[in-house]
């Protein structure tokens, strides 16, 4: 059996993990190597990752690896979440710590950009949705700001892209967390000068865009001496935590949804070309890079960040909950009581979730969740809807045929709102992989290193390596009259 070992570090805006894939006879098994916890740092009124942690975190996965598993990997790969970057000088130096996407800072940089871009210009010249915290609206509040750390940067790089550097000392963007920045001209590997310059934001910071699957260079000689890793190379994977998910949907035909399930919901196809018109604007979709040339056509949803703020709120008040023991609170609280859109503005990073759940429902005349069972049905029973909401949208805009919703991510474990969504939809959905992204960074990885041929063959390997389970349309509920309340509420 010959078996060859990839080590992928997977970082969320939570928490990151080193997983070690073994790959043999057609088969990717997974070992966690090393886990840890990734928080935003409030700092003087502002919010930062702190990169140099998180670098120390990748090491002590590399080393631990080697050193107490006893495996060297063959190559390492790096994914994290988009639009987030790093400073450096022409010295090569970290200016800053990076600011976090939630910041405050970019609150009106949209419409203050649309004052000089009309948002029409914007959205054809990059097919990117509108989200205030995108690196263009982050960019450009910085330039209206007259920030003195933009004087002096001389080179951004995205989040995955700087930790590639530390490991390598190589400056590159990968093609798919650059596509997040609603900076590149889309379906290409090219930035959009016109709009960058248009926005004021220095041209010469910006690095040559590379494809996933590239590989950067060998690890430097100083973390070789700290981890007792060999000198291996490093692979610019699909950076962007979805695109290295969306490599994992386990299928052979194009006749799917994907809906990659974490913090945020991702919805979406996996389209040839961009799909850009007025229509998709106004409907807020956006096409990032994939992998081999194909365009993650999709929304961002405001996902499993309510629920896990909430569990968080009541546990500084005293009341730990499992999620299981949500699951069990809301299948024992009254469906479609409550119901909210999960993306209003004002549940984007609120003190309080509780309370901004509670405030949406006073505000749209429900009256307000009174019990915990009550706040966690309501934003189920309205996840589920916005599935339905969204997966509407998506036939509305394209003529792939949809017949499966495949759910990947740590959300696919979620068998209770696996079910609200192929009951809210009306299709059958397909739950699994769970560890989706750090398999796409593994098998990325060895299709860089020549083991895997195509995205067919990967898939097929996910398809023969991992459980997943069905998931029938129900009739128990009357998800049609829950629609059209929903609606009504969040027009």
């Amino acid at each position: 059996m010959n078996r060859k070992y990839f080590l992928a570090f997977d970082l969320g805006a939570s928490s990151g993990r080193a997983i070690l894939g073994i790959l043999a006879d057609g088969k990717l098994e997974l070992t966690e190597i090393h886990r840890f916890v990734n928080q935003m740092q409030l700092i003087n009124g502002h919010y930062f990752w702190n990169i140099f942690s998180l670098f120390n975190e990748l090491k002590t996965g590399l080393k631990k690896c080697v050193k107490e598993f006893g495996i060297q990997p063959e190559s390492i790969g790096i994914d994290t979440w988009g639009v987030d970057f790093v400073h450096l000088n022409k010295e090569g130096l970290i200016l800053s710590l990076p600011f976090a996407y939630r910041d405050q800072r970019t609150n009106t940089s949209m419409d203050d950009l649309f004052q000089l871009v009309p948002s029409s210009e914007v959205y054809a010249q990059t097919g990117i949705q509108f989200m205030q915290f995108n690196s263009l609206f982050q960019l450009f509040s910085m330039v209206k700001d007259q920030s003195s750390l933009l004087d002096i940067t001389d080179t951004i790089l995205f989040m995955p892209d700087a930790l590639n550097y530390l490991f390598t000392g190589i400056k590159k963007s990968e093609f798919s967390i650059a596509s997040t920045s609603q900076m590149m001209v889309p379906g290409t590997c090219n930035w959009n000068y016109d709009l960058i310059e248009k926005a004021g934001i220095p041209a010469h910071i910006f690095q040559e865009i590379i494809l996933p699957g590239t590989v950067l260079g060998n690890i430097l000689e100083e973390v070789v001496r700290e981890t007792g890793s060999k000198p291996v190379p490093v692979i610019a994977v699909a950076a962007h935590d979805t695109g290295s998910a969306i490599v994992s949907v386990p299928s052979s035909e194009n006749n799917f949804v994907y809906l990659s399930s974490g913090t945020w919901s991702i919805m979406g196809i996996e389209s040839p070309h961009p799909i850009i018109s007025e229509q998709t604007r106004q409907l807020n979709f956006t096409n990032e890079g994939g992998v081999d040339g194909t365009t993650r056509f999709l929304k961002n949803i405001m996902g499993m960040w309510l629920i896990q703020e909430v569990q968080r709120i009541w546990e500084a008040e005293g009341a730990k909950y499992s999620w299981p023991e949500m699951v069990e609170l809301a299948r024992q609280s009254d469906p479609f009581k409550f119901l909210i859109n999960p993306d209003d503005p004002m549940f984007l990073n609120p003190r309080d979730m509780t309370q901004a759940v509670r405030d949406y429902c006073y505000q749209t005349a429900q009256g307000t969740p009174q019990s915990h069972g009550e706040t966690i049905r309501c934003i189920y029973d309205s996840l589920a809807l916005k599935y339905r909401f969204t997966l509407e949208q998506i036939r509305e805009v394209s003529d792939q045929s949809i017949e499966v919703i495949h759910i990947i991510g740590g959300g696919a474990n979620n068998h209770f709102l696996n079910q609200l969504t192929a009951d809210a939809t009306g299709l059958t959905v397909i739950a699994g992989p769970t560890e989706a992204t750090a398999i796409g960074n593994i098998l990325i990885q060895a299709k860089a290193l020549g083991y895997v041929g195509s995205l067919n063959e990967i898939r097929q390997i996910i398809a023969n390596s991992f459980g997943l389970v069905k998931f029938v349309p129900s009739e128990e509920l009357n998800w049609e009259a829950a629609y059209s309340r929903y609606l009504d509420i969040t027009r």
